[in-house]
């Protein structure tokens, strides 16, 4: 539990992070609320495509290591 609380501390930080900075720019209240709930939305191209990347590679990785587990467990037909 205390992680999920620690997880929480610092997600709500960043979020004010965000909006106090949208704010000493200032960006008007309400798009500084808009940026800070939804950061795709204020996103580059150049970081969308990092995004994109860091994906593929998590799937590409965890596919990887499922076809490498189930390669090692499958039965051995020979011994019969």
């Amino acid at each position: 539990m205390k992680i999920f609380w620690v997880s929480m501390l610092i997600f709500l930080s960043l979020i004010m992070l965000s909006f106090g900075i949208d704010l000493l720019m200032g960006f008007e209240l309400n798009m500084s609320i808009r940026n800070a709930i939804s950061p795709f939305r204020v996103m580059e191209p150049v970081e969308f495509a990092v995004l994109i990347m860091l994906i593929l590679l998590y799937f590409a990785r965890a596919g990887y290591k499922f076809l490498q587990n189930k390669k090692q467990n499958k039965p051995n037909k020979d011994t019969s």
